[in-house]
């Protein structure tokens, strides 16, 4: 199969052109679910991109340290193309290289559907995305956008089956497709942004037939400083490799002009979501920068029928220009193996039931676990309800074998955490587990508070404050709430009891540590 574009039927394109922890005084706050509801599962993986998660990563990683990093302003939007990574891969590592460093909580992707006629924008009614590389939890906000028309959850769509199906990854039963199960337009992009924003949510828009300036509408409430726009497209489809380089050009010129009108004539699969994004670019004074324009021909050779491929920035008009950082370090390989982290998921599971039902624990003994699992580790037991945290017990050092606390932990997240009250047995069925098993404490030593905030990693580090006799602690998921280290010291002072600028007295003490998270 060419992965270039998959072409779309005729009879469907012409429709869619147009802690509260062991340790007493500490409090841990949960701030990344695991997903609690369905998962948008890889339809794409090993036809698109390698299937295999270290094979992925090593691709992701060769194709962005090919792309040459570019002084850009700020940064605001993409147009990125969603082809095979073989064909379309470079020109998409083009843009994702620029935002290697950039403090982007929140994705919102666009794209359109390439094998379902329906009405309106939607957004699917899913907790993650999952890759080879995990999964991508969607933002909070996504929900609220869905119940604003023309986004929506549930259109009515007429979803045709792409011939490939069969040889994805993906087994669905017949009549439980909606537009974004096969479409691979946002899919393709998530392993480049698993990689350059590992803890990015995204807000995945999947088109119709839709008025793209309604869509402006809606999604401009959800733009700040830490969100950015991808609009998923590749341009001309199928022509020799000369026509298709014109129009190319045509197409391109167009979206550099920030033309809607041009643009409604040029040929690209992503046309009306680019329209959005060029309505959008001009009421907000954004300047389109074109990063890379090739096509299939360039990447494999063949230039009879070709597939036209452009990257381009959205960036403030002015601003102070800056390059991107260094590529992030290939995160270490998981210490636990799949089969290791079922099992203590599944022993969290089973001890919970075990309590609300009113039964024996389940009986275990060393015997029934491998080394690692018998080691004694600090960790944490989360559980969520729905997306809600429902409790989260922890210990932050190590105590006891580590699945002696996955049990003891799950029993007092679930029936003695005091801000929630005991889990009942009807609940157990709808609580999602996740365990996060941490390393040990380091203290670390800053010169003033200026320092302290240098030397923080968000997203990396879980902090312990102390300040005099007071302390408490943030998980490393906790930083997504939180735009700067500032904020997220403050709030954790306040945590402690403390007044929020407390942290920036004499008597604070830090420790950091890192966590391996896992859940169901």
């Amino acid at each position: 199969m060419s992965a270039r574009e998959p072409l779309l039927p005729q009879r469907l394109w012409f429709g869619l052109t147009g802690l509260a922890a062991a340790c007493v005084g500490f409090t841990a706050l949960s701030a990344r679910a695991a997903p609690a509801g369905r998962v948008r599962e890889a339809a794409v993986a090993g036809l698109f991109y390698p299937a295999e998660r270290e094979a992925l990563d090593t691709e992701v990683r060769r194709l962005l340290h090919a792309a040459p990093p570019m002084p850009l302003p700020p940064i605001r939007a993409f147009v990125v193309p969603h082809a095979g990574y073989v064909f379309s891969g470079p020109t998409a590592a083009a843009a994702y290289r620029q935002i290697v460093g950039r403090s982007f909580r929140r994705v919102i992707l666009l794209a359109c559907s390439h094998y379902a006629v329906f009405e309106g924008a939607m957004i699917p009614d899913v907790a993650a995305f999952e890759t080879p590389l995990g999964r991508v939890p969607l933002a909070s906000i996504a929900a609220k956008l869905a119940k604003r028309p023309p986004l929506t959850s549930h259109p009515v769509a007429q979803v045709q089956r792409p011939g490939w199906a069969w040889q994805s990854p993906l087994k669905i039963p017949p009549g439980e497709d909606d537009p974004h199960t096969w479409d691979h337009t946002i899919e393709v992009q998530l392993p480049f942004l698993q990689t350059v924003l590992p803890d990015a949510k995204i807000v995945p828009i999947m088109y119709g037939r839709v008025d793209p300036a309604s869509v402006v509408k809606e999604i401009a409430q959800a733009l700040d400083e830490t969100t950015l726009v991808i609009v998923s497209s590749d341009l001309s489809h199928y022509h020799p490799y000369e026509a298709a380089r014109a129009r190319d050009v045509d197409c391109v010129k167009a979206m550099l002009d920030l033309d809607v009108g041009a643009m409604a004539s040029k040929e690209a699969c992503g046309q009306l979501a680019i329209m959005t994004l060029l309505d959008l670019a001009k009421q907000r004074g954004w300047k389109a920068h074109l990063l890379d324009a090739r096509n299939s021909g360039d990447t494999s050779g063949d230039r009879k029928n070709v597939v036209g491929y452009a990257a381009l920035a959205f960036t403030d008009a002015q601003g102070s220009v800056s390059v991107p950082g260094e590529l992030p370090v290939a995160k270490a390989a998981p210490s636990y193996t799949t089969a290791e982290r079922k099992q203590l998921l599944a022993l969290a599971r089973k001890t919970i039931a075990a309590v609300a039902d009113g039964k024996a624990l389940p009986a275990r003994k060393d015997e029934d676990f491998s080394p690692p699992l018998r080691e004694a580790k600090g960790c944490f037991v989360t559980l969520t309800k729905k997306g809600e945290l429902r409790g989260c017990i922890g210990h932050l050092v190590p105590q006891e074998a580590l699945w002696r606390a996955v049990m003891e932990l799950s029993q007092n997240a679930a029936f003695h955490d005091g801000r929630f009250p005991p889990v009942t047995k009807g609940e157990v069925k709808e609580l999602a587990v996740e365990i996060s098993v941490l390393t040990s404490p380091k203290i670390l030593v800053f010169r003033n508070p200026d320092d302290l905030v240098e030397k923080l990693r968000p997203q990396t580090d879980g902090v312990i404050l102390r300040i005099g006799s007071r302390g408490a602690t943030y998980l490393p998921q906790v930083w997504e709430h939180f735009p700067t280290a500032e904020g997220f010291l403050s709030s954790l002072a306040q945590k402690a009891g403390c007044p929020a600028d407390a942290w920036r007295g004499p008597e604070t003490e830090v420790q950091t540590y890192q966590v391996e998270s896992f859940h169901e």
